[in-house]
């Protein structure tokens, strides 16, 4: 801790104590905790960030312009795997984990390596943390990255439009540039994703919005994001991230969950807590999943939380041409995210490719160069697709002589965006896409309409 005095009343002094602290996360839970509860508060001293996950964003500062008057020079963002030597020289006391899609092995590790050098460790909850909204909100989240959050949002503007509702969407945090003028970004066409400098994995989130004609916030200080959506909406949808729990207090909740990975539901931090939290829970995927797979999902649910009410639905994949995939040769370039921390071994890509009978598929890894290797090699679970990998400029080209390395006919992405805005390649590239269908009863369309009955 460390002591500083504060005047009370007269020439009397009192000696305050303040608990030093350590936020570790990946740019984005763990900004929103600093900004909701220890920004200003004078009970706590955060020495530092510590960073994971996401490549190129430790080493940085959080800077003054956002951290407040108690933190004129700003915060330092530290490599996680430096925690324990963090802890030691800034005499530490608590140690907060806020970042996502964690299963409760690792979380429990973090924990045991916190836990040993004497600090205490917390996770935070929601009556913290989640800001308020004079606007009825909709919260998509998960219990995993890649469930079908992003699909689930889009199926529900479209539904809010049919109704006649003018919705905004504001995205989990993807702040990986400049802080301080991301602060508040507003995206409504292609020239406000080059504008913003956006990452290939932002461009994901944002782009199939703007095919729609939707407008999407983002950025750091989501107090400021929240007031400015709050200007343009009659309702607010939050476009959830990896499995992290909304930053906005919903009035309704959902929560999809993926029988492709059952179990998952009831071990991954804290898309378990979504899951106990949801008034819905779309289990998704049902057209490719296992038919016990899908039951242990449901008897899961049930379990938790015996009151949510169940919706089932499906990702069909489609492609504009499929008999160009027939009998090729072919490089399935997959959603980042959800292949990597996602822990997903293949995506739509690759059902699209196996579908629509391709030939062979290409295993990208004796052709990957620069940081596309360090991928593969820390996850070691890919073999015939590619992340689709680009935090960066230097990331966006290794990942385009990649593809260009690769030997193959044509290139089948399962990405959400184009990836030809931001890759030059010499050979064809086929998108995938996909949208959410519901099946049968009780559908997500009744849900929605009892938030405005």
């Amino acid at each position: 801790m460390v002591v500083l005095p504060v005047t009370t009343s007269g020439p009397e002094m009192r000696w305050m104590t303040r608990t030093k602290v350590i936020i570790m996360g990946a740019a984005g839970r763990d900004f929103h905790n600093f900004n909701m509860f220890f920004r200003g508060n004078d009970d706590y001293d955060v020495v530092a960030f510590t960073a994971t996950q996401i490549p190129g964003i430790d080493d940085k500062m959080y800077p003054p312009e956002l951290s407040g008057k108690l933190y004129p020079n700003g915060i330092p963002i530290k490599p996680e795997e430096d925690l324990e030597e963090l802890i030691e020289e800034n005499d530490v006391d608590i140690c907060v984990l806020a970042y996502s899609d964690l299963p409760y092995h690792t979380v429990m590790h973090i924990s045991a390596r916190v836990n040993s050098t004497g600090a205490d460790f917390m996770l935070m909850g929601h009556k913290r943390t989640m800001l308020r909204s004079d606007r009825p909100v909709i919260a998509v989240c998960a219990s995993r990255t890649g469930c079908g959050k992003s699909q689930t949002t889009r199926y529900i503007v479209e539904l809010l439009r049919d109704m006649g509702k003018q919705c905004v969407a504001i995205r989990h945090p993807m702040p990986y540039g400049n802080l301080v003028k991301q602060k508040v970004q507003r995206f409504a066409t292609y020239q406000d994703l080059d504008r913003h400098d956006c990452t290939i994995e932002e461009r994901e989130e944002y782009e199939p919005h703007i095919d729609r004609g939707s407008i999407v916030y983002a950025g750091v200080d989501y107090e400021a994001i929240l007031r400015e959506a709050e200007k343009e909406a009659d309702v607010i949808i939050w476009d959830g991230g990896n499995n992290d729990m909304p930053f906005i207090e919903p009035d309704l909740f959902i929560t999809v969950v993926d029988p492709l990975r059952a179990g998952d539901e009831v071990s991954y931090y804290p898309g378990e807590v979504n899951v106990m939290m949801a008034d819905v829970v779309i289990i998704n995927k049902i057209d490719t999943a296992y038919p016990e797979d899908i039951e242990e999902v449901r008897a899961n649910l049930r379990m938790v939380n015996p009151e949510a009410v169940i919706i089932d639905a499906a990702s069909p994949v489609s492609v504009t041409d499929p008999d160009a995939i027939r009998g090729k040769t072919v490089l399935v370039v997959e959603d980042g995210p959800t292949v990597t921390h996602g822990g997903m071994e293949y995506g739509a890509g690759y059902i699209a490719a196996a579908k629509f009978g391709a030939g062979e598929i290409v295993d990208p890894r004796p052709y990957a160069v620069g940081s596309i290797v360090d991928t593969f090699e820390k996850y070691d679970h890919l073999m015939d697709i590619l992340p689709a990998m680009g935090y960066g400029n230097d990331q966006v080209k290794d990942l385009e002589e990649t593809i260009n390395n690769t030997p193959c006919d044509i290139v089948v992405t399962g990405t959400p965006i184009d990836i030809n805005r931001v890759v030059k390649v010499n050979k064809p590239i086929f998108r995938v896409t996909y949208d959410l269908q519901v099946i049968g009863k009780p559908d997500l369309r009744t849900e929605v309409e009892k938030l405005f009955k």
